[in-house]
């Protein structure tokens, strides 16, 4: 891939200022070219290293072996002058300037500095920290046992046989068999998952929220994310000759500016109130949509609570303004809800927007909403397994079932991610054989990740030039940082941006990888980063001293 990259490093760089140039402000095409222009500046270093190293080696090689070599790379390189069928040129433009900064030029760095490590280079640090991702087992998380032996004897129904299974267990994976063609989870589900698993999704939200829940609008998904994107597929449609827009939080996930960004619609930025702890306001939630207008059609906004990348939880109140906001101006909602289970502030607490908007009486009821769960998150995070679930309300039948008919084409979600949600939605109850080692386990998680919260807030607050706001929910700190003049032209040098520059330093420095807030968003003129607070307790402190040292000697040198 580095190769592919390096050999048509120019028809990249061209390819993603001419695409930004057509379908991006100039902010987004100066970000994208910057961050394509770092990546492709370490993978250029990284094959002249490559380079040196092979003719260095030529030296003890005969000759005969030489001319050997050389008409294998002249047979590859006539292959290579055959003219591909896909090209740069001739593609889905909207990949090219789709981004995904979790998972960016400065992960990919990371990655080779691990290989770098391990092939004895002597770097001054030992290990490298990837705080930019929340991928909990990652990090060390323990897996719960009661998903992972629900797991077990779904997958080897021979072990229902076994001494070494609690009852309750057993009783639970009999049952999702049961709802399997064949009795195996091998075998295809419903295209919307399995009815045994939906029923229960249905019992979980409806206890959670003290409402009716009809299972027949629940989708078991691989993930959140495709449930997200199947729903945003829905309003790829121009309404009156404009393109179709979707609000966005500003911090933002960045599955939705890529999602946005490959469907070939527009997003529109809502700025949180990082003043009074990420919250939002409907003035501020107006002037997006209005401004917006005049070029495209806003068709629906979307929440994400508690907030990722910021941490906060939204109260009651703010979540009827949002509601009140989406129906005066006729907006799908779609809620991001995924990290529900992950609240740490003593004031804060979850509301679901389905509980709220129905609570909130007529005309409120009967708006269209949908919701979204993962088992990434909250105390399982089972990311590999890619376990989620959306629910719909309020929508059209006839819209209900083209929705229907889309996921139908992708057949079913992967049978270990539904038995993984039925482990979330459907636990152990008092009474029963694993409750105690279940709640046990469950309340460590949650209770060690509120510890971190305030140890990364506490540190990082301490640092000069920070501002931090308290991580009430979710897994993610996102704090302001003054990054001083001669830094800032130090990047501009570079052609970065500076807080991808701040990121980068602290990277080579300490092996800490964290993501620049330019991937998620922020008001102009400011820097952030985003951290998950997932790190072990022993690694975190040591992550936060390593954090430490490297900001006073980067304030220092840069003053």
């Amino acid at each position: 891939m580095s190769r592919i990259l390096l050999n048509n490093s120019n028809a990249v760089l061209q390819a993603v200022t001419a695409c930004s140039k057509t379908q991006s402000s100039p902010t987004v095409e100066n970000h994208v070219v910057r961050r394509w222009q770092s990546l492709l500046f370490h993978m250029n270093k990284k094959h002249r290293q490559a380079a040196t190293f092979r003719n260095n080696k030529m030296d003890g090689v005969s000759s005969d072996v030489i001319a050997t070599m050389n008409i294998s790379r002249c047979s590859s390189s006539a292959a290579r002058e055959q003219p591909k069928c896909l090209q740069l040129e001739n593609i889905n433009p909207n990949f090219i300037t789709m981004e995904y900064a979790v998972r960016g030029p400065l992960v990919i760095r990371a990655g080779e500095i691990e290989k770098e490590l391990k092939q004895g280079t002597k770097k001054p640090f030992d290990y490298v920290i990837r705080a930019n991702i929340g991928d909990c087992h990652a990090m060390g998380q323990k897996p719960i046992t009661f998903l992972r032996q629900l797991l077990n004897l779904t997958f080897a129904p021979d072990l229902l046989n076994s001494p070494n299974y609690p009852d309750d267990v057993k009783k639970r994976a009999k049952e999702i068999l049961n709802g399997c063609q064949g009795g195996s989870v091998g075998s295809y589900t419903d295209s919307a998952g399995l009815e045994v698993v939906r029923r229960q999704v249905a019992n979980f939200i409806e206890k959670r929220d003290g409402l009716p829940c009809d299972w027949r609008n629940i989708f078991l998904t691989a993930g959140a994310s495709p449930g997200i994107k199947s729903v945003l597929s829905l309003i790829r449609c121009e309404v009156g000759g404009k393109k179709p827009g979707v609000m966005v939080p500003i911090p933002q996930y960045p599955l939705y500016s890529a999602t946005i960004a490959e469907y070939g619609m527009d997003k529109i930025d809502y700025y949180l109130e990082e003043e009074t702890g990420w919250s939002l306001s409907r003035k501020e939630l107006q002037r997006a949509y209005d401004e917006a207008k005049k070029k495209i059609a806003p068709r629906a906004i979307v929440v994400i609570n508690p907030g990722n990348p910021t941490g906060q939880v939204l109260t009651r109140e703010n979540i009827e303004e949002i509601i009140k906001f989406a129906y005066d101006n006729k907006l799908f909602v779609l809620a991001d809800e995924v990290y529900q289970d992950n609240i740490y502030g003593q004031n804060s607490k979850f509301f679901s927007f389905k509980k709220v908007l129905i609570e909130m009486g007529a005309p409120y009821k009967d708006m269209e909403l949908a919701s979204f769960m993962s088992t990434s998150k909250g105390y399982l995070g089972e990311c590999g397994i890619r376990g989620g679930y959306m629910e719909i309300i309020n929508m059209c039948p006839k819209v209900m079932a083209m929705l229907s008919k889309s996921i139908t084409a992708s057949l079913c979600g992967t049978t270990a991610g539904q038995v993984a949600v039925s482990a979330l939605v459907n636990p152990p109850i008092s009474g029963e054989p694993s409750y105690d080692q279940y709640m046990k386990e469950r309340n460590g998680v949650l209770g060690a990740l509120k510890e971190r919260a305030e140890l990364v807030y506490t540190t990082l607050s301490s640092f000069e030039g920070y501002k931090v706001n308290r991580v009430q929910g979710a897994m993610y700190v996102f704090p302001q940082i003054e990054i001083p003049p001669k830094a800032v032209a130090a990047a501009k040098a570079k052609n970065m941006a500076a807080d991808t520059f701040y990121a980068t330093e602290l990277l080579e420095a300490t092996g800490i990888c964290i993501v620049a807030g330019t991937g998620f968003g922020q008001k102009p003129g400011t820097y952030h980063f985003r951290s998950t607070i997932l790190p072990q307790t022993p690694v975190l402190k040591d992550m936060m001293n390593k954090f430490k040292k490297f900001h006073a000697d980067f304030m220092q040198k840069y003053k």
